[in-house]
């Protein structure tokens, strides 16, 4: 994969995503006695920029670039909750609509109902400031269509002479099918890094046995769906990635590198073990939701600071550990030598993940 350019500009950012802040309500399936809660923030551009902010203190939180599209309903304390997190964030006053909303609803069996209550509102190319143009990555959650339209109009949007970035694509569920396969081939050629979870690299070929069974992940069938996927060409080098996120199984990664080397590619554990796993008192797993984004972030702004994609893919892990642990965002404490996400200081949970799987990779903070 190409490298990123260093940069002393005040203005550039590390971290650009198109996912969209939304506001969910979210309700829980008797007998989960948890009281249903509103005014949460979410959406994928939301947990995306949370995980690239969790490793970004200090001056490198500017580096984070993001957009929040406020409503007339916006809510000043959600403005100055979200401002905490000192990004580099837009808020675009949208004032004649509602700031968009989603439903939440959690069932049994990990099953999850969503549905929008309000028009969303997509952020497009000609949206982003140019501070993001020049952005080292960019977070991209749509279909194959849109991942390579907006690939090209970011492009021709960019500074002349500007550095390749790198494009993280977050394919959406609901077209991940075979009848989709070959468009995603070409939005595969726009981009560095494809993350699907290991549901939907199931789904894009007609896999209905793992996709009635989500919670359930084979990792023999992840290795090999992500060696037919990865076959079809990533990066317009060749030269890309696919990382399938897996739920409590962590992720696995596999570059075009190490398929023309025969290589098997690489496991790494979720940071939070499953819930039958009780030891050290780790699994304090609260609600899933944007765990995804949140790794993607974290690999994101590892990849543009010029890690190595294994060493990126601990970063996503360590993110995605901080967004689960509550329902809604983590709490972000700034102390006089250091910050701390829920009470833990980002270097000491890294550390403690990279010795538990045996890597002896340095602070990437």
């Amino acid at each position: 994969m190409a490298s990123s350019v260093e940069t002393d500009s005040p203005d550039e950012v590390d971290f650009c995503t198109l996912g969209m802040f939304i506001i969910d309500e979210i309700h829980f399936q008797p007998p989960d006695p948890r009281p249903s809660r509103y005014n949460v923030p979410g959406g994928a551009g939301t947990y995306s920029a949370l995980g690239a902010r969790i490793y970004s203190p200090g001056e490198l939180s500017k580096k984070v670039g993001w957009t929040i599209d406020c409503g007339s309903d916006f809510e000043p304390g959600l403005r100055e909750s979200l401002s905490h997190w000192r990004t580099n964030c837009v808020f675009r006053e949208t004032l004649e609509r509602q700031t968009t909303r989603g439903w939440n609803y959690y069932g049994q069996n990990e099953h999850r109902g969503f549905k929008y209550l309000t028009p969303k509102l997509r952020l497009d190319a000609q949206n982003l400031p140019p501070q993001f143009l020049s952005s080292r990555s960019f977070h991209l959650i749509c279909s194959p269509s849109r991942c390579s339209d907006l690939a090209t109009n970011i492009n021709s949007r960019r500074p002349p002479n500007f550095d390749i970035s790198f494009y993280i694509w977050e394919p959406v569920p609901d077209v991940c099918t075979p009848v989709e396969l070959a468009a995603a081939r070409d939005a595969l050629l726009a981009v560095d890094v494809v993350s699907p979870n290991h549901v939907e690299l199931a789904m894009w070929f007609g896999d209905e046995v793992v996709s009635k069974h989500s919670s359930s992940v084979d990792e023999d069938t992840v290795e090999k769906t992500a060696r037919e996927f990865i076959k079809q060409g990533i990066g317009s080098r060749g030269d890309g990635a696919i990382v399938v996120r897996a739920g409590e199984k962590g992720c696995f990664v596999l570059t075009q590198a190490m398929l023309a080397n025969e290589e098997k590619g690489i496991w790494f554990p979720a940071y939070h073990p499953s819930p039958e796993d009780k030891r050290n008192g780790l699994n304090k797993v609260v609600d899933p939701t944007g765990g995804g984004n949140g790794f993607l972030g974290g690999l994101s702004v590892g990849l543009a600071r010029g890690k190595a994609i294994e060493e990126a893919a601990i970063m996503g892990t360590i993110s995605a550990s901080f967004a689960i642990e509550q329902v809604g965002i983590p709490s972000l404490v700034y102390e006089h030598d250091g910050e701390t996400w829920n009470g833990v200081r980002v270097e000491e949970r890294e550390q403690e993940y990279t010795l538990r799987i045996g890597c002896n990779t340095e602070h990437l903070v």
